[in-house]
């Protein structure tokens, strides 16, 4: 029987497309404990040690120390806005600079704000911004400065909760304090508060769900002012990740009311002998 020629032929034995399914990936290796000793996949957040009205010769300020991560941050004014095109009658102006120390890094850095402090001035203005009553203060400018000390991790949600600080010490009209928390996903388990090391290094797992989180978020009034995050996360990944935070934030809520208690009993007058 004549056969054609341009005419592909099928194969002789045919298999099930079932068969050349990506097989489902082996069971991963448990993931190593934490280097500071706390639990994974638990909102299990540093102890921190907070102290307000440092610096005497800013208007506010305040310090913060997250096991090695460490941040001072000022505030000034409010005062005249410098440009006067800049000038808003009915609203003030809330100006951020948030930078590294040159040792404050594995690597020594320089003086010069590059592209990570902008970024992080940035962010940082975002998720003050909702929470001071601007609106207060017309034709006024209030600087925020941050300076990160040393490194350790979490730095972002460090210098929100630090400069809402500064900006309570200084007397500043806002809504609510703003705290700060982040989280570190990898693959199907997440670390809260992660260290330098767990934000740069390699993660052994591969897929999806390879990235960061962090929330800026107003406790008393239960709203967050500022979100940011990084890698590849899934919706449902991105949504637990946030409640995983907001938990975090009201667990650092006490301490910080207990630190603006402290500096107010500090510079307040004592009561009147009787």
């Amino acid at each position: 029987m004549p056969t054609d020629a341009k005419r592909l032929r099928g194969p002789e034995v045919s298999q099930s497309p079932s068969l050349f399914l990506c097989k489902p990936a082996a069971a991963a290796a448990p993931l190593p404990r934490r280097a500071d000793g706390r639990q994974r996949d638990q909102v299990d957040v540093r102890p921190v040690f907070i102290r307000c009205g440092l610096l005497s010769q800013a208007k506010g300020s305040a310090y913060i120390e997250a096991g090695n991560t460490k941040l001072i941050s000022s505030v000034n004014g409010p005062r005249e806005t410098e440009r006067k095109d800049e000038t808003d009658m009915k609203c003030g102006r809330l100006t951020t600079d948030m930078r590294f120390a040159p040792f404050s890094c594995p690597e020594r850095g320089s003086w010069i704000q590059g592209n990570q402090d902008k970024d992080l001035s940035l962010m940082l203005h975002e998720s003050l911004q909702p929470a001071v009553c601007l609106h207060k203060y017309p034709r006024s400018q209030i600087e925020v400065n941050v300076m990160v000390l040393e490194d350790s991790g979490s730095v972002l949600a460090h210098a929100i909760t630090c400069a809402s600080l500064a900006l309570a010490d200084a007397g500043i009209e806002m809504y609510d304090l703003v705290i700060g928390c982040s989280i570190r996903q990898s693959g199907v388990s997440y670390v809260v508060d992660p260290l330098h090391t767990e934000e740069t290094g390699c993660s052994s797992v591969s897929g999806e769900n390879q990235g960061g989180v962090t929330v800026a978020f107003l406790p008393s009034l239960n709203q967050i002012s500022g979100l940011q995050s990084n890698g590849e996360l899934t919706e449902n990944t991105l949504t637990a990740g946030v409640r995983t935070c907001t938990e975090g934030c009201y667990k650092l809520y006490p301490v910080i009311q207990q630190a603006i208690a402290r500096a107010v009993r500090r510079v307040a007058p004592p009561p009147p002998e009787s």
